[in-house]
């Protein structure tokens, strides 16, 4: 007992003077936090997705605070959290456009074909490495979920063999269109409802062969939008958002039925 209680008083003398010697430490080189940094914090969703830009909600706050980054930042908690962001910083909240992704295919198991059956691993990503997938459609969605699984927000579904998104659920974080190998998924303005659904740029006459609703480039739709919309480049319609007026004139005279418009926002 003589020979073990000294070894008992050094092992503890030593373990109260480290930990003096840290408790000091922590005074001298304690960083102090700014008190709006954790009041931004707390009202962020906390999805930590990094559409931000960020590594995460504490980041995001942080580089607020710091300067780095706007306001308006947070995909997820839209206009309404930027004012609540903007109070707290005491600036004035940028106004901003709510977005939504938006699957640009509308290659069902109907309308487009197949050039092999695919029983490899449920993926999009490792389906692509094979011959760019089971569509005959170099641009078509492989429907295996990818985006799903990428969704923090559990809004994306497989629905007749493509991808399709639930815009009420979505937040607009970006990860699908991260996440999909054959780049079809886009963040476009949430008011909007008119989109081409299609991503095909091959020749008319390709497109006919693999899909009954891809677009064909014929050009009717940019030729009858009364607003200059449209524009047909590399074969594939596209949608100048800015300059669409949902008129619906695009949807009604695409002889391949395969612009949405004025018929879904009326319904």
């Amino acid at each position: 007992m003589s020979q073990i209680l000294p070894a008992i008083l050094v092992v503890g003398g030593i373990g109260l003077i480290f930990g003096c010697i840290l408790a000091f430490a922590s005074i001298i080189f304690a960083v102090e936090t700014d008190e709006r940094e954790e009041q931004i914090a707390e009202i962020l969703p906390g999805a930590n997705c990094g559409a931000c830009g960020y590594a995460g909600c504490s980041a995001y706050a942080a580089a607020v605070v710091a300067g780095t980054a706007p306001t308006n930042a947070c995909a997820v908690g839209k206009s309404a959290l930027a004012e609540k962001i903007s109070a707290i910083m005491g600036t004035t909240a940028e106004a901003t456009e709510p977005m939504v992704a938006k699957v640009l295919c509308g290659g069902t198991c109907e309308t487009a074909s197949n050039k092999y059956e695919y029983f490899g691993v449920p993926d999009c990503v490792a389906a692509n490495k094979i011959s760019g997938g089971a569509k005959t459609c170099p641009f078509g969605c492989l429907g295996l979920g990818t985006c799903a699984k990428a969704c923090p927000f559990d809004a994306i579904s497989i629905q007749n063999g493509i991808a399709v998104i639930d815009e009420a659920k979505c937040a607009a974080c970006g990860k699908c269109v991260a996440a999909c190998p054959k780049h079809i998924i886009q963040m476009v303005p949430a008011e909007k409802k008119t989109h081409v659904l299609c991503s095909s740029t091959d020749a008319g006459a390709a497109v006919n062969k693999y899909c009954k609703s891809g677009c064909i480039g014929c050009k009717i739709c940019e030729k009858n939008c009364p607003s200059g919309a449209i524009t047909v480049e590399n074969n594939l319609a596209k949608i100048d958002y800015s300059k669409c007026t949902e008129c619906g004139i695009c949807a009604e005279k695409c002889p391949k039925k395969l612009i949405t418009g004025k018929k879904e926002v009326e319904e």
